[in-house]
């Protein structure tokens, strides 16, 4: 294996290991965004763009895990039916993109 590969996959693992150790789950359930749906909806209003950017980088990273689903869900609400579906239909596309990417570059 040489020094690429071996680096996306340290990479992948670090996420993973991040995710758990630091107990990230607990922030993509439907309780926890309903707790801060009103805070994040005062946030798109003050910050449009940046708000955006911050939810697109969050999905694009949790599409290939398969965390989007909760997200989702989350875009329609604070975007609305438009925004939230161009968003997250971009997003997830770049997240498949990135997953494909490193496996083929792993699996090849």
């Amino acid at each position: 294996m040489n020094k690429g590969k071996l680096l996306v996959l340290i990479v992948i693992a670090a996420l993973i290991a991040a995710f758990f150790i630091f107990d990230l789950r607990q922030y993509l359930s439907a309780d926890a965004f309903r707790a801060q749906l009103a805070v994040v909806q005062a946030h798109f209003t003050a910050n449009a763009a940046l708000t955006v950017l911050v939810f697109f980088a969050l999905y694009v990273l949790a599409a290939p895990f398969g965390l989007a689903t909760v997200l989702t869900l989350l875009a329609g609400a604070v975007f609305g039916l438009l925004w939230g579906t161009v968003i997250v239909s971009f997003a997830s596309t770049l997240g498949a993109t990135l997953a494909f990417l490193a496996s083929r570059f792993l699996l090849r």
